[in-house]
This record gives C-alpha cells, sequence and structure tokens, in this order.
C-alpha cells in the first residue's frame, strides 16, 4: 500500500513509538499544553480560543479514550504537521493512537526521528510565512478516525524509542532568515499570532497501516490569538487585574465626613 493513496481504502498513519499514559477523558481530546499544563480554554460564540504567548514554546495533547486504535489528521495554521501539506483531513497523513493513549506531539516532524518544536510568534515570522501559505494562521485542528475492523497486523515498536529530548537547533537556511526578518515591512495582519517553527527535538515515529472508516469519529478546533485581539474580539475581558490596576489613582476627588452628616 503506497503512502499516496487518498481514496480512505487505506491509508498510512505516524505510529509514536514511546508509550504513554492512558487518556483520563471521557472523549477524544485536543489540548495546547504551555509549560506543562493545558492552556485555558475560552468558548465564545460557537468556538474555542485559546491566548497565545508571544515566543513561547506550545505541544499539541492528542488523547484517545477509546478500547480501539483511531488516527489523528492533525493541522496547525491549516499545515498537517507532518508534512505540512494542505489536504482535507481525510487525505492527510495521520497520526495513530493506542486505545487508551495520550500523546504530545512537539513540534513539526521534519524526519522519522526529528521535530522542530512549535512555538507562538507573529504571522510574519511564522512556520506558515516560509511555507507561502498564511490563509490559515491561528487555526489547530485535530480530526479522529476510527478503524475498520479486520485482521490488523501487530505494531512494530522501534527499539530503543525514548521520550523527547531537546536538540541543538541547525544552522537557519537564506529562505529561513529571510522569512524571520520580513516583521519589518509587516501589515497588520502580520502582527497576528501564528506558528513558528522552532529548535530540533528527537521524536522517532514509524509508518504503519491503517484501514480508516470512511467518516470522522469526531473533529475538534481551536482558535488562537494574542491578548489584544481576544480582548478586540470579546473573548477577553478588559476587566482584567492589569486594567484595574491601569486605572488605580492616588486620591479621590472627596471631602472629609462631618458627624451627623450622611455622605
Amino acid at each position: 500500500m503506497g503512502r499516496r493513496l487518498v481514496l480512505g481504502l487505506a491509508v498510512l498513519g505516524l505510529f509514536v513509538s514511546f508509550p504513554t499514559p492512558a487518556a483520563e477523558c471521557g472523549r477524544f481530546g485536543l489540548s495546547v499544553v504551555v509549560d506543562g499544563a493545558a492552556a485555558t480554554e475560552y468558548p465564545f460564540r460557537g468556538r474555542t480560543y485559546i491566548e497565545a504567548l508571544r515566543g513561547t514554546a506550545f505541544t499539541l495533547r492528542l488523547s484517545n479514550p477509546t478500547g480501539e486504535r483511531v488516527a489523528v489528521a492533525l493541522s496547525v495554521d491549516g499545515l498537517n504537521v507532518v508534512d505540512a501539506k494542505r489536504t482535507t483531513a481525510r487525505e492527510a497523513a495521520r497520526w495513530v493512537l493506542d486505545p487508551g493513549q495520550t500523546i504530545e506531539i512537539p513540534g513539526w516532524q521534519v524526519s522519522g526521528q526529528t521535530a522542530r518544536r512549535f512555538f507562538f510568534t507573529e504571522t510574519a515570522r511564522s512556520y506558515a510565512k516560509w511555507i507561502g501559505d498564511t490563509r490559515n494562521v491561528g487555526t489547530i485542528e485535530a480530526v479522529f478516525f476510527r478503524e475498520k475492523a479486520g485482521p490488523i497486523e501487530p505494531l512494530r515498536v522501534a527499539p530503543g524509542a525514548a521520550r523527547p529530548e531537546p536538540m541543538r537547533e541547525a544552522p537557519r537556511s537564506a529562505a529561513q532568515e529571510k522569512a524571520r526578518d520580513v516583521g519589518s515591512a509587516a501589515t497588520e495582519s502580520d502582527h497576528f499570532a501564528a506558528t513558528g517553527i522552532g529548535e530540533r527535538t528527537a521524536f522517532p515515529v514509524q509508518w504503519v497501516d491503517f484501514v480508516a472508516e470512511p467518516s470522522p469519529a469526531a473533529s475538534i478546533a481551536l482558535r488562537y490569538e494574542f491578548r489584544r485581539e481576544l480582548v478586540r474580539l470579546g473573548v477577553l475581558s478588559r476587566e482584567d487585574a492589569l486594567y484595574a490596576r491601569d486605572r488605580g489613582r492616588g486620591f479621590e476627588h472627596d471631602y472629609a465626613p462631618e458627624p451627623g452628616r450622611r455622605r
């Protein structure tokens, strides 16, 4: 079965080759993880938003609470995190999760052994800008597919697989450096939140066969923006601690009260 087969009868998925704890949630899960904790989610007008923290690295946590394998098409800024292609979820290369498994995807998968970390940045310095397609920046989506019933070949776990460990970042190409510098002439839209391609991290994966059901079992979409845009959209109120502090003053325009008189 070739990797290019896109009609859904059989697709190849990526299997993360290290053990992970069972999911605790009762449904399929997608969350953005910053510093080990899931980012706060803000439901608003039928969408779910999170706050992007400029320059901060994040991972994407996928959870499979079922008793069967599932395949997950995962995109950031409209680009598949496996190959940076823009396709339908049905045609996409997908991550394969074992029953009850939760995994954290640290970044763009650039080889069978290495990923490059996700981090929040401006559109002008994003990976999507370098690719040349910024139409869908600010989006994260996971689409879950159940496995068709039938005989399944056993998975072969890569020997010596380990959890991700930081690696030294490779020198940037001239094209990447140019993409980093275009912010000096950026339009307003270039300052909106997007995802960059950061330092290298070890993340071994392997290709496996997976026969998917024709229709997805679930789809989870998140939007992320910097705080300024979340306030402009009305997702967050201006009545936060910093806003209240900014309105503070030393004295009020008032006078000392007199006994027997109500103020």
